[in-house]
């Protein structure tokens, strides 16, 4: 997938004007990428569009222009596109109540061990930013890779029609397990095909 580059974002000024009629463009690309295994736990999958997203919203809410923090920022959120033969995702870790949040993000200690996608009898362990991992806690935003194991877009359709692609959660504290069908598997496999 083709990295943001510095021409493509826009001076915050001229964002601005046309955040109004991006936004909602926006927020409907990331509902459509958006995946709840169970009740705490959700997967933003990720691609060019909300990557761009993101960095013009931090240049936006910080007003930036120095391109140096600009680039800063398009390299740190680049990081979250997938590379080829594999799809990323933004996981965040949501309990409404703080307290219940502070103890879970405690209980989950482990998490990146027992994380998996799961495409008809195999299943690939997800690989963590091993950056957000500390030995106490763990943090209620993570970054994902998911490999494929060589799946192409059609394969990858063909395994989400019969409901063979989903993801796992096996961790002593949380068990949970979602299907990519549907929409998602769409929005997903057409990351499959960009060169």
């Amino acid at each position: 997938m083709k990295p943001v580059t510095l021409k493509e974002i826009l001076p915050y000024e001229q964002y601005e004007i046309l955040r109004p009629r991006l936004r909602p463009l926006i927020i409907a690309e990331k509902e459509r990428r958006r995946l709840a295994i169970g009740e705490h736990l959700t997967l933003l999958f990720e691609n060019g569009q909300t990557v761009w997203y993101q960095v013009e919203e931090m240049v936006r809410s910080e007003r930036m222009k120095d391109e140096d923090a600009i680039r800063h920022e398009i390299d740190t959120y680049n990081e979250l596109l997938p590379r080829p033969g594999e799809l990323t995702a933004t996981m965040l870790i949501e309990y409404a109540d703080e307290a219940q949040r502070d103890a879970a993000l405690r209980a989950l200690i482990g998490l990146e061990r027992h994380f998996w996608i799961r495409i008809g009898e195999r299943r690939e362990p997800a690989r963590f930013d091993t950056r957000q991992i500390a030995t106490d806690r763990i943090s209620a935003v993570q970054f994902v890779r998911f490999p494929l194991g060589g799946l192409d877009q059609d394969d990858f359709l063909k395994f989400a029609a019969a409901g063979k692609i989903a993801i796992e959660v096996d961790h002593p504290e949380l068990t949970a397990r979602a299907e990519i069908i549907g929409p998602i598997a769409k929005a997903l496999a057409s990351d499959l095909a960009d060169p």
